[in-house]
């Protein structure tokens, strides 16, 4: 009997049970299961956190591998009084302690019994009251079960009898995999992957580990990911396949070569949070990773355990022609070495030398492969040259070149873009391409000199046709009022904010959408980076004197009914846009401005005429980039009073209705996977600020009218604010106030 039915009286507690069996029973592996196991078991106690603690033999420990929170990557406590967890798997007896802190109440189970603190001390969160069980499967101690914080009152009998029951389902349950196997592959024997004569067959007549691993897979048919749980299983630590869009080779000053790391089949690895794994064929090689360790220098990091093919495509072998990030090392290492070989008094390295040319290939495919829009190739004085990529708006460090061959790398990408490479006094500016997948990928490249040599960024131009503007995630009622202004025969739409926020691809949406075969459509862009058919696509060449200006009169010759001009620089481009939207022509433009209202105050102050320009504007969309959360880890949770009132004072009281909050109001936030690398975002949305050229604000913009008036009569039109659309967008579930508190510059 796992728990006593009569002593759950409550059918709700009694439902949630059963779903929790169910789900331990349709998942092999606690590691799968536990995903969706924590949230359940959280519900079924009420609680705020909970840790599963596996028992290590040969360290004589516990190791929370299943726990809740992020604050500390790895809890390893002593089998000992130091800790409740270590006592209960001292003494193999559950523990209710209602305050921890509370020296009196522990003294009074054990005289030695102390709270191990130090790891609220690390974090914000606070321990109040704790049930806390031992795992055991035919009296043997699998691991300890710890249940934290009781949000409303406190643990009681029931609990505890409720935390027994589940804690004896899972050492039932999971006894091989809490508990460890005494060989490698045993776990396979227990899930009948293969008979116990095939594998001494196969374990007796194979060379060596590799050769071993290869024969399961290739002799016996048994799937990776099985033969990785059953290596997890018996080291007692994670196990982790070739995931390359999530793991990338840990950069270090360490002196590993390359070849050692092969030959002993370890890759130094780190996750989007550049936090370090030592990834192991054979985790339990103690002085192997104590020569890792002391390699790398460093105090923190985590072991996980891989099959050994997999380990060496992280070092780049058998990873096939797209190459892989482990490909970088070898790079790396080679120049490294040609590095040495350098004698003071010669020249650097030569910018066409292969390993050069394979880098600079190398770390544009990356970029490319993981999604990043910039490339920042920073000088440092008397350092490496740090190489780091910007994802979903975030800069992440990618990888270093040798301060010896900074130039080389910099000569490479100035040939590539048609660059001068003797001049690097002053910035240029030009443009690459390189195919990958068949696919040609295209590059704008600005170079900067700096105190410590020549800087590059370079832009990942976007690539294919425009996004369909339904797939915009603009609010219904901004799309509503946009649709309405873009049906006008003429006048000017300008979409505006800083570098990065999505203005090319919102024009491109709205020319989608306006794209029918009886419209003429030209645009004039730098550069021309998304393509549709049935446009007029002209790359604006400034350099020789053919500017937005002069392509924008040209197009007048040539029977337009709708114009883009990529950008209005300059009092010259404006007039002429203001002009041709007066002349019975639809023009799209974006300006560098951070809202609509300050827009209009901009324009006016490059001289144009303000009733000339409140004729001409039919809208003006201001918008930015925020992350949005990860679907994978997506969760609800219930709004704080904080979260509360910061909706309500930034949307505003007179506009609160429009949200039809319900309270408790839910909100959603991500927990962090390995999808998004621990951080809880994947991918970006816009947020938007449509203004509307109404009669009321056409007589504020003859006026010349403070940016304060005429943003307040905008709202009274119906505009809201970027503010307001993201708030829209979290009560949405699309994002979290975080993202919305970093536009908005609120606390």
């Amino acid at each position: 009997m796992i728990y006593n039915k009569n002593m759950i009286e409550d059918p709700a507690i009694e439902q949630k049970l059963q779903n929790i069996i169910r789900l331990l029973d349709s998942h092999p592996a606690l590691m799968d299961a536990y995903q969706q196991l924590e949230p359940q078991i959280l519900a079924l106690f009420g609680s705020e956190r909970m840790s599963i603690f596996q028992r290590r033999r040969q360290h004589q420990d516990l190791v929370a591998r299943f726990k809740t929170g992020k604050e500390t990557r790895e809890i390893k406590v002593p089998i000992s009084p130091q800790s409740i967890a270590g006592y209960v798997a001292l003494s193999q007896r559950p523990l209710l302690i209602s305050d921890p802190y509370n020296a009196q109440e522990l003294v009074e189970i054990h005289p030695r019994l102390k709270f191990a603190d130090k790891f609220d001390k690390k974090s914000a969160f606070k321990t109040n009251n704790i049930i806390c069980v031992p795992i055991l499967n035919a009296g043997v101690l699998m691991g300890v079960m710890q249940i934290i914080n009781k949000k409303v009152g406190y643990f009681d009998d029931a609990d505890l009898d409720l935390a027994n029951g589940l804690a004896e389902v899972l050492g039932n349950k999971f006894r091989y995999e809490l508990g460890g196997t005494s060989s490698p592959f045993e776990y396979l024997l227990h899930r009948k992957l293969i008979s116990e004569k095939d594998l001494k067959n196969i374990e007796e007549t194979s060379k060596d580990n590799r050769q071993l691993v290869q024969r399961l897979i290739s002799e016996a048919r048994v799937p990776e990911g099985e033969l990785g749980n059953a290596l997890s299983v018996h080291h007692q630590v994670p196990f982790l396949s070739y995931l390359p869009d999530k793991y990338h080779l840990y950069q270090s000053d360490s002196k590993l070569n390359l070849s050692y790391l092969k030959r002993n089949f370890v890759a130094v690895i780190a996750d989007a949070s550049d936090s370090p794994i030592v990834l192991m064929a054979e985790p339990n090689n103690a002085a192997l990773l104590m020569e890792i360790e002391s390699a790398l220098g460093i105090d923190s990091y985590e072991i996980s355990v891989g099959l050994p093919n997999q380990v060496l495509q992280y070092l780049g072998e058998g990873s096939g022609g797209g190459g892989a990030p482990g490909e970088m090392d070898e790079i790396l290492d080679e120049i490294g070495t040609s590095a040495e070989e350098l004698d003071e008094s010669s020249d650097e390295m030569s910018d066409d030398a292969p390993a050069v040319v394979r880098l600079v290939s190398r770390v544009l495919h990356d970029a490319k492969r993981i999604n990043a829009s910039d490339i920042h190739v920073d000088p440092e004085k008397n350092a490496p040259t740090r190489v780091r990529m910007r994802v979903d708006g975030v800069c992440r460090d990618i990888t270093q070149v040798p301060a010896s061959h900074h130039s080389a790398v910099i000569a490479r990408i100035k040939i590539m873009a048609n660059l001068n490479i003797a001049e690097k006094r002053v910035p240029q500016d030009g443009k690459l391409a390189f195919r990958m997948s068949g696919q040609l990928v295209e590059v704008r490249v600005a170079t900067i000199p700096t105190v410590a040599g020549e800087g590059v960024v370079m832009r990942i131009l976007a690539s294919g046709g425009a996004l369909p503007i339904e797939k915009m995630n603009i609010a219904p009622k901004n799309l509503a009022m946009l649709e309405e202004q873009i049906k006008k025969p003429h006048g000017i739409l300008l979409v505006v904010g800083p570098t990065g926020s999505g203005k090319t691809t919102t024009l491109h949406a709205i020319l989608g959408y306006l794209n029918t075969p009886d419209k003429k459509i030209w645009t004039a862009e730098d550069p021309v980076e998304i393509t549709q058919p049935g446009l007029q696509q002209v790359q604006v060449q400034p350099k020789i004197g053919f500017t937005f200006a002069n392509a924008l009169r040209a197009f007048l010759r040539a029977d337009p009914d709708i114009i883009l001009i990529g950008e209005m620089r300059d009092k010259e481009t404006a007039h002429a846009g203001i002009e041709a939207s007066l002349t019975g022509h639809l023009v799209l433009s974006t300006l560098h401005t951070n809202s609509a209202p300050e827009t209009i105050t901009r324009l006016l102050d490059l001289g144009l005429d303000p009733v000339n320009f409140s004729d001409a504007c039919v809208g003006i969309m201001a918008q930015r980039l925020i992350r949005t959360i990860c679907p994978n880890c997506k969760e609800e949770y219930e709004a704080s009073d904080t979260d509360i009132s910061f909706i309500e004072r930034q949307y505003g009281a007179e506009y609160i209705d429009e949200l039809n909050l319900e309270y408790p109001l839910k909100l959603s936030r991500g927990a962090g996977c390995e999808e998004c690398g621990d951080t809880g975002y994947r991918g970006r949305t816009g947020v938007h600020e449509l203004l509307g050229m109404t009669p009321e604000l056409r007589s504020l913009v003859y006026k010349e009218a403070s940016v304060s008036e005429m943003k307040n009569q905008a709202m009274k039109d119906g505009m809201r604010t970027l503010i307001q659309d993201g708030i829209y967008k979290v009560i949405k579930g699309d994002t979290d106030i975080a993202q919305v508190q970093i536009i908005s510059g609120a606390d």
